[in-house]
């Protein structure tokens, strides 16, 4: 969207002494075959120290990382399993993702389970410390079943979100209301206190709708949450409800909640 791009071209104006390569490397890690035939591999990146990238709702003013998988041979699908974000603030704005070093488990469905696969990934994402970098990544693995166990890969897959079950999520419901370019989302989530503070990330299925960020307050064992959604449009547009995510980050984890229904 407009908004961190023009973030990104100001911060980054300083930078040009700088290179991707000063502050970021990155690999595959093949990982394991599943039981169910899929399999378990990791994108890893290694950041310089006090350097940063993003989650893949980054905030007002962060860069969300784009992933084609469409180089790979034997793959069917792939889903990123993302660990739970931290919160940034910097010069008052708030950004979410992850300090210096990231493992971000990937599960890669083969066509066929009995052959192996070749893994490409290219990666479009920004490295931000006092100024950013927009950076690239072209990575490329063979995935020979079985593989074999990686101790990284499953401590970064403990860290995902738990599931609004998981959590005690007990009742979720939201208020639409029109404004003059888009919706004021008003969602009401029951749960215990995960801890303070807590900060909700939204995000729409339709990812070219820009999401404020998010005012949140807690009333005893609710949590109100308003944000607002501006499409490409800028005016009030037809919201899928079950597309909705909030994702909220807390200092003793991460919860997500899926579809926001009316009340």
């Amino acid at each position: 969207m407009i908004r961190y791009t023009a973030t990104l071209a100001l911060l980054a104006a300083p930078a040009l002494a700088t290179t991707q390569d000063d502050v970021l490397s990155a690999q595959l890690r093949p990982g394991w075959q599943m039981e169910n035939g899929a399999h378990m591999a990791a994108v890893e990146m290694q950041l310089a120290p006090g350097w940063k990238t993003y989650w893949r709702s980054p905030g007002d003013a962060g860069i969300p990382p784009s992933f084609d998988w469409s180089g790979s041979e034997n793959v069917k699908s792939v889903r990123i399993h993302w660990p739970a974000p931290k919160v940034f603030e910097l010069n008052g704005m708030q950004t979410i993702g992850y300090h210096e070093h990231l493992v971000l488990p990937v599960e890669i469905t083969p066509r066929d389970p009995a052959r192996p696969v070749r893994l490409s990934v290219e990666v479009e994402l920004g490295v931000c410390d006092d100024i950013c970098l927009p950076a690239s990544l072209s990575l490329t693995s063979d995935l020979s079943p079985p593989g074999g166990p990686d101790p990284e890969i499953r401590t970064a897959l403990s860290k995902r979100a738990a599931t609004a079950g998981e959590a005690g999520v007990t009742g979720v419901a939201c208020l639409i209301d029109p404004i003059s370019d888009g919706l004021r989302v008003t969602a009401t989530v029951r749960l215990p206190d995960p801890g303070r503070p807590e900060v909700v990330a939204f995000e729409t299925a339709d990812r070219e709708v820009w999401v404020a960020e998010a005012v949140t307050e807690r009333r005893g064992g609710e949590l109100i949450s308003m944000t607002e959604l501006v499409p490409p449009s800028g005016q009030p547009f037809a919201l899928d409800r079950s597309g909705i995510t909030m994702t909220i980050l807390a200092a003793n984890g991460a919860v997500e909640v899926i579809g926001c229904p009316a009340p």
